[in-house]
């Protein structure tokens, strides 16, 4: 399926594209929406554990060169060898499957912290949500300081700057603006009006 390259459409083709208008969607229409759509989030990762992550840590090919090694090196009769290659390998394992399973624990605090809550029209009103509710077709409220919940089109802005450094690397906050931009390929922090 094509995608739509919402940054070349205007505010109404956006509008009717997602079946919206400024009042936002009822609460009703969300309702459907999050549950034909899903909520608005990353997919994770299946986690795995810590056994799981000792055991792939022998997957290795280097690991395998040293456990074949060691094999060999019990054939021919050299036992001290061979104990010090499978205590390197299992000492390597360790070490590895515990730094993966501490680096899934912060990714999934990381996950937790960025699941901001967003400032949504609703049936015309403004609600406070969780991120995590937003379905297509939201007017999402922004305010100065506030992490950008989702994928979004601007239908109004008042000097707005965005911190894209995460995405773009760049340092200094971009100026964006309603007004659409006619390069369906534009990369993505080309996308803005100079």
């Amino acid at each position: 399926m094509p995608q739509t390259p919402w940054h070349t459409l205007d505010l109404e083709q956006t509008l009717q594209r997602v079946n919206s208008s400024r009042e936002g969607v009822s609460a009703a229409e969300a309702e459907q929406r999050l549950h034909a759509h899903g909520p608005n989030a990353l997919p994770g990762a299946k986690r795995r554990s810590l056994a799981a992550m000792l055991v792939r840590q022998f997957s290795d090919f280097m690991i395998l060169v040293l456990l074949a090694a060691a094999v060999v090196s019990g054939f021919v009769g050299e036992p001290a060898d061979t104990v010090a290659i499978l205590v390197i390998v299992l000492l390597n394992a360790v070490i590895g499957a515990v730094q993966q399973f501490r680096a899934e624990r912060a990714v999934a605090a990381l996950r937790q912290m960025s699941a901001p809550d967003a400032q949504v029209l609703r049936d015309g009103k403004l609600v406070t949500l969780p991120a995590l509710e937003l379905v297509p077709g939201d007017i999402v409220q922004l305010e100065t300081g506030n992490i950008v919940p989702a994928d979004l089109r601007l239908l109004e802005s008042e000097e707005l700057q965005a911190d894209e450094s995460a995405l773009t690397g760049e340092s200094e906050p971009v100026s964006k603006l309603i007004e659409p931009l006619h390069d369906d390929d534009l990369p993505l922090g080309d996308r803005k009006k100079l």
